[in-house]
């Protein structure tokens, strides 16, 4: 008899610990898909507002190009990389059919007295350096490309001025500006 008393206890104890086991792990999946659900949430109501603000400017504008920076400042610390959101819009008039649009973006000057050559400021463009696309007349590159930066560990503090040069069809479109300040 005293052998099967333990037995059962040992069966009632393992069902509580399994009962409670998985009570814990439904409230973690809970909790994460809804800290998921949230954040995902949040990362499209930005880019949502962005693509407004974009629209915004070249309602109010008229611009060719734009960039999302207040002040045309993007500042970023070393060794982080930081996204710059620029946009074109056709505005050729009376033409049928899409244009060829190409970018690129250079540094072209360096803060005075900063130790960093042109190449190596260039260095720190990881992402969308250059690229290409066709836009019918009146329609805007949507969604808006992201250029990355990211400067060295190694980088001086310095002012570094970027400039993306824009063509259509091979001809100079427009050119816009941001600075990237190292901290």
């Amino acid at each position: 008899m005293r052998n099967k008393k333990g037995a059962l206890e040992l069966s009632v104890g393992t069902i509580v610990i399994i009962v409670l086991a998985m009570s814990m792990l439904i409230l973690g999946l809970v909790l994460v898909r809804s800290i998921f659900t949230g954040a995902t949430y949040n990362v499209n109501t930005i880019n949502d507002n962005v693509k407004a603000e974009i629209n915004k400017l070249f309602n109010e504008r008229g611009e060719k190009t734009v960039l999302y920076l207040p002040n045309n400042e993007a500042k970023v610390k070393k060794g982080e990389s930081f996204g710059i959101a620029f946009s074109v819009q056709n505005n050729v008039k009376g033409e049928a059919g899409d244009s060829n649009f190409a970018y690129k973006v250079d540094a072209t000057s360096v803060q005075t007295g900063c130790q960093l050559s042109l190449q190596e400021a260039n260095s720190y463009i990881i992402l969308n350096k250059e690229g290409n696309f066709n836009l019918a007349p009146g329609q805007q590159l949507n969604p808006p490309r992201i250029i990355k930066v990211q400067p060295s560990e190694a980088a001086p503090l310095c002012l570094i001025n970027y400039d993306i040069e824009v063509t259509r069809n091979g001809q100079h479109y427009a050119t816009n500006f941001f600075i990237l300040v190292i901290e």
